[in-house]
């Protein structure tokens, strides 16, 4: 079904098509608008003003043709979390620091995230009332919680480290291979509700992840069970064994 888009004004109209003029745009190439086949040029020109001026580059073009709705790229950030990056973000963000043949052997384990500085109440906040999060406030005054992480891509995880539950911290550790590691709570709930909100698809649906956050009490953050009462984010069994309790992973950097 195709979105439902709000006409614009007669006023409107003709102001758009000052700018236009004022920017270069004249007879021969409103013509060749009007003459794209399946009016392409014109949709290329709506995504281009719906993203803020970004365009993708060769590095993160095929990055999505490798992983296909497995990334949730700049494009998706400003969309669903309303980001609005600044030059010196998108340039950190230009190149992806994972290799073609990673990306291809992780493709269906793993969402590639273009995570900005989001904290966690800042993901909520900008979400509120879609029911994503379950009802807590426990965190609201956690560092945890404040922290917005920083601006960079993440390869995380879909699923818990394999055999990860029913383990204590140390035994889950145990597990990592020298090329992981366990990522923030920030990340994983950035990537979450982000893969959850461009494809519908629930992470840690039915389990929990443990984050390598601690709570200002000292035990470990986890989140997960992200069902119809939404994304639960909690401490309570610290880093004690659970059969309910995973741990997450994100691959690391390549140098």
């Amino acid at each position: 079904m195709a979105p439902i888009v709000s006409p614009i004004s007669r006023k409107q109209g003709n102001e758009l098509l000052d700018k236009l003029e004022a920017a270069g745009l004249g007879s021969p190439l409103s013509q060749k608008v009007i003459d794209s086949k399946d009016n392409e040029l014109a949709k290329k020109l709506v995504r281009l003003i719906q993203n803020n001026g970004f365009e993708p580059s060769t590095s993160q073009r095929r990055a999505r043709e490798i992983m296909g709705k497995n990334m949730f790229g700049v494009e998706q950030a400003i969309e669903h979390f309303g980001a609005n990056p600044s030059r010196q973000q998108l340039a950190i963000l230009n190149e992806v620091p994972f290799s073609e043949e990673i990306l291809a052997a992780l493709k269906d384990t793993h969402v590639l995230v273009a995570v900005f500085p989001m904290s966690i109440l800042d993901i909520r906040g900008k979400v509120e009332g879609k029911g994503l999060f379950y009802v807590q406030d426990w965190y609201n005054r956690q560092a945890f919680a404040k922290d917005r992480g920083e601006v960079g891509w993440r390869l995380v995880r879909k699923t818990p480290v394999p055999d990860s539950t029913s383990k204590s911290w140390d035994e889950q550790q145990a597990l990592l291979s020298k090329d992981d590691e366990t990522p923030k709570a920030q990340v994983m709930v950035y990537t979450t509700i982000g893969h959850f909100l461009a494809t519908g698809e629930r992470l840690f649906e039915r389990v929990y992840v443990r984050c390598s956050d601690l709570s200002s009490d000292g035990p470990r953050v986890y989140v997960g069970c992200f069902g119809a009462y939404g994304l639960f984010v909690s401490y309570y069994w610290g880093d004690r064994r659970d059969d309910r309790i995973g741990l997450s992973a994100a691959r690391k950097f390549e140098v």
